[in-house]
């Protein structure tokens, strides 16, 4: 009863906040990638920090290489707090790239699987092709960043919706006050990049094109994480999600990348903390 005081509640509140209103419309499939999994190890995590990064840039290889590596330790750090299972699969959005590029990956770790690879619609208040600015605030129509933990969904004002809480207190914590949720959205189709120049933007939600939501959110739904990265000064100074072993963000991001840069070494193993 409890549960469903509180989901009734947390809908009203989604019809005055965030991304719940749809956009008006004017004038009126995405196939997994299968790769073959690496044979799965049991190392410790330290161990297994490098190959799995070396196995997600494998799957992803058009991906920045340090986002994917702050993404994994944001991870590390949540199943470290009991804030995620280890079998958890992980989204990496990445909003330092244009919208005119694909920037969310899902990644299936327990299979060694890129599920997804899509376009993805940041806040009104961020910006035009390219999201500049992030905000916690309600009404500031801006894309928060850190790590989330999915869970309900429901059917709000953009159709079928991906509640999401914010695990990084004082940058995306106010997610579900906000109602900042994943929906498909017409505005957030590619084919509007040609007309346009860039993808239409939310409410701060993370919006995806309509023929491919349904299916990322029942692919992330209940326990699962989402991780939001930007090349902002303050998030990466002051952020938490990823800030449990004492490295900064900056040399996480740095050694990945010079990693890269040396050719990365080869593919190892998958291996769950």
């Amino acid at each position: 009863m409890r549960f469903s005081h509180l989901a009734i509640t947390m809908c009203g509140i989604s019809l005055l906040a965030g991304c719940a209103g749809p956009q008006p419309r004017p004038g009126a499939t995405a196939a997994s990638a299968r790769l073959t999994p690496p044979a799965i190890a049991a190392t410790p995590v330290a161990a297994a920090r490098q190959p799995l990064l070396q196995a997600l840039a494998r799957l992803a290889p058009d991906a920045d290489r340090g986002v994917l590596a702050l993404a994994l330790q944001a991870r590390e750090c949540a199943l470290r707090n009991g804030d995620a299972d280890a079998d958890a699969r992980l989204a990496v959005i990445d909003y330092s790239l244009p919208s005119t590029h694909k920037r969310l990956w899902v990644f299936d770790l327990a299979e060694a699987r890129l599920l997804f690879h899509e376009h993805v619609a940041h806040g009104q208040g961020s910006g035009e092709n390219v999201a500049r600015r992030f905000s916690n605030v309600e009404g500031s129509y801006q894309t928060s960043l850190g790590l989330y933990r999915t869970a309900e969904t429901y059917q709000g004002g953009n159709g079928y919706s991906l509640r999401m809480d914010g695990l990084d207190p004082g940058f995306n914590d106010a997610a579900r006050r906000r109602a900042i949720v994943m929906h498909g959205a017409w505005y957030a189709d590619p084919d509007l990049i040609r007309a346009r120049g860039r993808l239409g933007r939310s409410q701060g939600c993370p919006a995806l094109r309509e023929g491919i939501a349904r299916v990322v959110i029942d692919a992330m739904k209940q326990r699962q994480l989402l991780f939001a990265y930007a090349d902002d000064a303050a998030w990466l100074q002051r952020g938490r999600s990823f800030a449990c072993d004492g490295r900064d963000a900056r040399t996480i991001l740095a050694a990945a990348r010079g990693d890269a840069a040396q050719g990365g070494g080869a593919i190892g193993a998958i291996s769950a903390p």
